[in-house]
């Protein structure tokens, strides 16, 4: 793919064929994804990718129901073992016995049956670390002598594969155009250069210039033929097979494009560069043919274009070999995320001969430092053992020394603590403590003293595979003004054949009436209708559809880059940009997002207990309750309650209302609990006392999140079943530091900065006088449905108001919970905190890997950037045609003689 007219002939193929669906094409990374009802689909795909000019090649198909075995909670894990070293045919008999000898524990899914596939195929439960994957490997190892060695085959990835093809596309590109150079060192010399500057009496001139072979072509002539010839098909083929295939494509049978679509929307730079050299060389040599024909005599006249032809090959290739060198240099941001991925693993596995022996000496000098295979470990009865990272299981636990990164996604283990460096995945460059229970994740680099690791992600579900994703995804991610660029290349292609047809008629007709003066025709040989064709190809070659296909992918994909650099994973793509850089609105979420919410603390507690209940069963209530909630006050209970030894209880039925709260049974206690905000307690029948109501207008003044607590004793007959409240919760959390310093930024930009809460008015008025949003700007007491209306409402202008001169409002929302996703949907702009929920982050153009609301700034001006960026290549790409393709034409011809020739005008193309 070389521009945008080949990212919608990709498109429009695929989109054509019966069972496709939700298509979308990097042009930058030459790679394309749909969904497909089934696994034959995939291959009509490719073969109408073919039959549409493209070599294509199914990467991956994989089913939208399929779960990853490597995913947290999942019990079964699936591998392809790849065995090398296979030196008989009876060593595959040898490891299906091995295989067979660990018992129920492994299932042969494919089996190892000859040498010529070594490839084997189990699934097993890992249940580290009595067994896990190490244990097959080894047994497989050690069935044959000498030991075979066995790894888990990969396919290779989409940027792998990408990498692979572009390389392939470049070699045959750079080998085309070095034959085109060296066609053209002296096709310029003889062609142009000498002809040019010797005198007309010079012996070799001469010689050049006589006839051969019994007609009138010259000696030159025929030289730049058999020079032209192999450029044509050889150097020039790369166009020309796309080209064919394209116009079968587009004529063949059972294409259901209408006559007028096929005549008004076709074609790509391919199409346009070939047309030029195709009429240079068919006409240069229909000439040639006819001065053979004509007999000796006659004066030489550099009538053909033989040497336009290896020019108008050689200038295009330079072009399109520079542009896949930018394209692998664009597409490494992903790639610089995968070298985050470490190797090899040290893992913590059972040491039966020196239980209880701790040598962390070289442990503690840094990962590089562990030369032997086996290490003590600080952990009692284990020992270091370094193994490819690819052996790890759920469950394990590896150390990760001073300076290295963790293997896999996990947590430090009890006892544990050191700091982070989380600056390549998050963009913070303050070093982040981390004690037990914490999460580390690959790509961090420990830059404390040597910790223990308990996995609990590998392969690809760690975060780090996750933001490759994203960013992959981003990618292809289209903005309004890709797909106005789309547009214009749809008619570009026929618009500039049409124009180049048109400028050969009207200069051949201007020619043979007898408008145009006699000495503009200065050739002897073909007359006004060869002396005109010079116009009609250089209009072919000079128009570039390039520059303006690639004014927004290149931008994009370059702004993707520096945005993972910064810690912002831009989900969303050029669409995602392009609203946040005409953004009029910008919408916060309160806890977790204006507040630190991450580590809200309870700071004041009222029990009502009576009864049989007493403080630690209505806290172990409580604590099972707020188990099933990741929101930042649920955690803030959990914390408090657990903290203060609440009894332990089994909760079952649980539900989560997202923005109100949970409801719970338990049956030991015979009772029904919900817990959650003042409106979720009312809703179910119970109004607060006097004297707790002024309790908790006291909290709400001094900007304090509110949580109930209401139990419904079930062992009461059924007519005197009544939630009565049982404790009540008072949570401080604070504005985040910057967050006052962040809006007031936005403001001065001219941005309406506005707060949206299920919280209730009191405190979200308290929290946004203390960060400066205006009160009337403060939306609270919402439930998450009610926040996307309230998000519509501001895109619509009826709250608040239209900013000048707009339709509607551009709207970001900012948010981290699952209350928040129908928000984030709704805004033209979703922005995730990374550490909000996981349905948030799906739902969200960007995610902001830092907690740090600084980043928004960031987003903001780097969006801008992108933006002016893209609107400056556009520009740069409109005006060069608009002015190339004119004087390519001959607009300027009457004015002194002055044209572009053909082979300029393709250099002119490959420069721009």
């Amino acid at each position: 793919m070389t521009c945008a007219a080949c990212t919608r002939c990709v498109s429009e193929a695929i989109g054509n064929i019966p069972g496709t669906d939700n298509v979308t094409v990097s042009l930058i990374n030459n790679f394309a994804t749909c969904t497909v009802e089934a696994d034959k689909t995939a291959d009509r795909v490719r073969d109408a990718l073919e039959d549409s000019g493209y070599e294509a090649t199914i990467v991956n198909i994989e089913s939208e129901r399929t779960l990853t075995s490597e995913r947290k909670g999942t019990a079964a894990r699936t591998v392809a073992l790849k065995v090398d070293g296979l030196s008989t045919a009876q060593c595959p008999k040898r490891i299906m016995s091995a295989i067979e000898l660990v018992g129920n524990a492994v299932t042969i899914e494919k089996a190892l049956t000859t040498q010529a596939d070594p490839t084997l195929v189990v699934s097993y439960i890992p249940k580290p670390p009595s067994f896990t994957i190490r244990d097959i490997v080894s047994a497989i190892e050690a069935s044959n002598n000498p030991p075979v060695q066995v790894t888990i085959d990969h396919p290779p990835s989409l940027e792998e594969q990408t990498k692979t093809i572009q390389a392939h596309e470049r070699r045959s590109v750079l080998f085309r155009l070095i034959f085109a150079i060296f066609a053209a060192i002296p096709t310029f010399v003889i062609g142009i250069v000498y002809m040019s500057l010797v005198k007309d009496g010079n012996r070799g001139k001469a010689y050049l210039m006589e006839p051969i072979w019994g007609g009138s072509s010259s000696r030159l002539e025929w030289v730049l033929f058999f020079i032209a010839t192999p450029v044509m098909f050889y150097s020039a083929g790369v166009f020309h097979r796309s080209t064919i295939k394209e116009i079968r494509s587009l004529w063949k049978r059972g294409n259901s494009a209408s006559l007028l679509r096929r005549f008004t929307r076709f074609g790509s730079m391919n199409l346009l560069v070939t047309s030029g050299i195709s009429v240079a060389y068919i006409s240069s040599f229909a000439l040639l043919i006819l001065g053979a024909m004509r007999g000796p005599g006659g004066v030489w006249d550099n009538t053909t274009y033989f040497d336009t032809v290896v020019f108008l090959t050689m200038f295009p290739l330079v072009g399109r070999f520079i542009e896949m060198i930018s394209k692998a240099r664009m597409a490494d941001a992903i790639t610089a995320l995968s070298s985050l991925r470490p190797s090899e693993a040290l893992v913590a596995v059972p040491d039966s001969f020196s239980p209880g022996k701790t040598s962390v000496e070289k442990l503690e000098q840094g990962f590089e430092e562990l030369e032997e295979e086996n290490s003590s470990s600080m952990l009692p009865g284990k020992k270091i053992r370094k193994v490819p990272v690819d052996l790890l299981e759920i469950g394990d636990v590896i150390c990760v020394p001073y300076g290295a990164t963790p293997s896999a996604d996990g947590t430090l283990i009890d006892g544990e603590k050191t700091i982070f460096d989380e600056s390549s995945l998050t963009g913070e460059s303050r070093l982040v403590p981390k004690q037990s229970g914490d999460e580390v994740n690959v790509g961090t680099i420990n830059k404390g003293r040597m910790v223990h690791v308990k996995v609990n992600a590998i392969g690809e579900s760690t975060m780090l595979e996750n933001i490759v994703k994203i960013v992959r995804e981003g990618q292809t991610r289209r903005a309004p003004i890709e797909r106005a660029a789309d547009m214009i290349t749809g008619y570009f292609v026929p618009a500039i054949t049409f124009l180049a047809i048109v400028t050969w008629l009207v200069w051949l007709s201007l020619g043979y009436s007898g408008i145009l003066p006699r000495d503009y025709l200065d050739i002897t040989v073909g007359g006004w209708a060869v002396w005109s064709l010079r116009f009609a190809i250089a209009v072919f070659v000079v128009a570039c559809p390039c520059a303006i296909g690639l004014a927004a992918p290149t931008a994009f994909v370059v702004g993707t880059g520096i945005a993972a650099n910064n810690g912002i994973l831009a989900q969303g793509g050029g669409e995602a940009f392009q609203g946040m850089s005409q953004l009029d609105i910008l919408v916060f979420d309160k806890t977790g997002t204006l507040t630190e919410g991450g580590e809200p603390r309870v700071s004041e507690f009222v029990c009502m207990a009576e009864g049989k209940w007493n403080e630690d069963s209505i806290k172990g209530v409580a604590a099972e309750l707020e188990q099933a909630s990741s929101h930042p006050l649920a955690l803030a209970i959990r914390r408090y309650c657990s903290g203060r030894h609440g009894t332990d209880l089994t909760a079952s039925g649980v539900e989560e209302e997202p923005g109100c709260g949970l409801k719970a049974e338990f049956q030991i206690l015979q009772c029904t609990a919900i817990i959650g905000s003042e409106k979720w307690i009312r809703d179910h029948g119970t109004i607060p006392g006097d004297s707790l109501s002024e309790q908790l207008e006291r909290w709400k003044s001094e900007g304090k999140s509110i949580s109930l607590l209401s139990i419904r004793d079930d062992g009461q007959p059924a007519d005197q079943r009544n939630f009565q409240i049982m404790a009540a919760f008072a949570i401080s959390d604070t504005p985040r530091p910057k967050a006052a310093e962040v809006i007031r930024w936005f403001q001065k930009q001219g941005i309406d900065t506005w707060m949206i809460t299920g919280d209730n008015p009191k405190t979200a008025d308290v929290i946004a006088s203390l960060v400066g949003i205006p009160r009337e700007n403060v939306i609270a007491g919402v439930l998450p449905h009610e926040k996307a209306e309230k998000i519509q409402q501001l895109q619509q202008g009826n709250i608040g108001s239209l900013h000048k001169g707009a339709l509607r409002n551009i709207v970001a929302m900012v948010g981290d919970g699952i209350n928040d996703v129908p928000a984030l949907a709704a805004a033209d702009v979703g922005i995730a905190i990374g550490s909000g929920s996981d349905v948030a982050i799906s739902s969200a153009g960007f995610i902001l890997m830092s907690s740090d609301l600084l980043t928004l700034v960031t987003l903001r001006d780097l969006s801008i950037r992108v933006i002016n960026r893209v609107k400056f290549n556009f520009g740069w790409a409109m005006v060069y045609n608009l002015l190339a393709v004119p004087v390519a034409a001959g607009a300027i011809f009457p004015l002194g003689h002055v044209r572009l020739d053909p082979a300029w005008a393709s250099l002119t193309m490959a420069l721009s």
